[in-house]
């Protein structure tokens, strides 16, 4: 039962990448912290479409909110988005564990041999 709360919790991940608009929050946020109407002022679509784009993001734990003030602020969550990303293509790619885990050695300075 944990596998399958694991795997319906990473579909929620994916669900909120299939959008482009949700993809163009998170590189916007690759710059840092930003707030909702800083975000919201980069699209041509309302303020409350933006809106629920961001409450998707945040239920798949790709963002985090603050509240500063009357603000309320925005930053992406690399780290589950890198996890998320990588358990997938680990599973769909096997080799990209070989690849990772010679990478590390040569990085490393083990002899791959």
């Amino acid at each position: 039962m944990a596998e399958n709360s694991g795997t319906d919790d990473e579909a929620g991940v994916f669900r909120a990448l299939a959008d482009p608009t949700r993809r163009q929050i998170l590189e916007d946020l690759r710059g840092g912290e930003l707030a909702a109407g800083e975000i919201s002022g980069r699209f041509t679509i309302s303020a409350p479409s933006v809106s629920r784009h961001l409450g998707v993001l945040k239920a798949a734990g790709l963002v985090r909110e603050r509240r500063d003030g009357n603000r309320i602020l925005y930053t992406l969550v690399e780290e589950r988005l890198a996890a998320s990303v990588g358990r997938f293509l680990s599973m769909v790619c096997p080799e990209q564990i070989v690849l990772r885990h010679q990478r590390r050695k040569n990085e490393s300075g083990e002899s791959t041999e």
